[in-house]
Formats: C-alpha cells, sequence, structure tokens
C-alpha cells in the first residue's frame, strides 16, 4: 500500500513538473512570436516591450564579416526603425525551448522571403512574470 501511495505521489509530482515546464515553454513561445510579428513591422514601441534593457544581438562572423559584432538594444531598435532590417513575413518553427527556472533559451527558425535565420535566443523572466529576450544569436541558413 505504501508503495502504491509513494508511486502515485512521483507521478502526481512529475505530472506537474511537466505542466509547470509546459506554460512556461508557452509562454516564451508566444513572447518569440509576438517579437517576430512586431519586428517584421517595424513596430519598435511593441518590439521595446519584448527585449529586456540588456538586450544584445550577437552576430558572429554574420554577413560575410571575420568578426563577432554585438549590437545593443539601441542600435538594433534604430535599424528597425530606420527599416534596414525587418519589413519581412516569417514563419517561425521552434526546435527546442529549454526552462531553468527565470532563464530560458531557445533555438527558432526565422523563415521569410528575404532570409532565413537559425538564432539561438536567451531569455529571463522580469519580476513582472514576463520573458523578455535578452540576446540572439543569429546564423543565415
Amino acid at each position: 500500500m505504501k508503495k502504491t501511495i509513494f508511486i502515485g505521489l512521483i507521478t502526481l509530482f512529475t505530472a506537474s513538473i511537466g505542466f509547470s515546464q509546459t506554460k512556461e515553454q508557452n509562454a516564451i513561445k508566444q513572447t518569440i512570436i509576438s517579437f517576430s510579428k512586431a519586428a517584421d513591422k517595424n513596430d519598435t514601441k511593441a518590439l521595446d516591450t519584448y527585449l529586456d534593457d540588456n538586450y544584445r544581438v550577437v552576430m558572429n562572423r554574420l554577413f560575410g564579416s571575420k568578426k563577432v559584432v554585438v549590437l545593443p538594444k539601441s542600435a538594433y531598435l534604430d535599424k528597425i526603425r530606420t527599416k534596414e532590417w525587418g519589413g519581412d513575413t516569417r514563419k517561425v518553427t521552434f526546435e527546442n525551448v529549454i526552462v531553468n527556472n527565470t532563464a530560458a533559451s531557445a533555438k527558432v527558425i526565422f523563415k521569410g522571403t528575404k532570409a532565413t535565420f537559425v538564432s539561438l535566443i536567451n531569455m529571463v523572466k522580469d519580476t513582472n512574470g514576463n520573458w523578455k529576450l535578452i540576446s540572439d544569436t543569429p546564423m543565415v541558413k
């Protein structure tokens, strides 16, 4: 009897962890989709709500460069505002989402008409419970 109760408690605990993880993963996915749509529309006001103040784009030898270029949030938003970047309609596909308490990472494919990027996105959960992007490391596919 004790063994049956113990197994039942383990099963219940495992199921609740899985549900919590799925809930957080869904919130993360929704944030990334909303981020993508805002960038596609060049909507910097909406885009800003999905980015942590410390957000960075880390471009490792991207677009023919031989260097790692780190672009701060302000420069990223300027490129979206001036329409140097953004303005595409992209399909978002998630390859992986990993949650570690108030931090998360996702491997995401952004397929658009202009280009396809595979990004490693790191996120943090703020004190209001909202997921924010803190870094994006894109690679052209």
